[in-house]
């Protein structure tokens, strides 16, 4: 899953090298922490949230297999 979400936001943000994702793990849930460059949050938001929650929905169906929770969330 980190690696699918690193491909999308890298596409998306100006500075590449600025994106960084942490995946912690507990028995049920994935939490990936993404942070990228302060100029860049609001390409990865994208206008009313669509470009998250587009984000978070591929991630959620790429996990389906793992059984697990996935949650992705941008740290500042």
């Amino acid at each position: 899953m980190k690696e699918l979400l690193e491909v999308m936001v890298k596409n998306l943000v100006a500075n590449q090298k600025e994106v960084e994702i942490i995946q912690t793990e507990d028995d049920n849930t994935i939490t990936l922490d993404l942070k990228v460059a302060k100029e860049d949050i609001g390409k990865i938001i994208g206008k009313n949230g669509k470009v998250i929650k587009s984000i978070r929905t591929i991630i959620k169906a790429g996990a389906f297999n793992t059984k697990k929770r996935v949650v992705v969330e941008i740290i500042e």
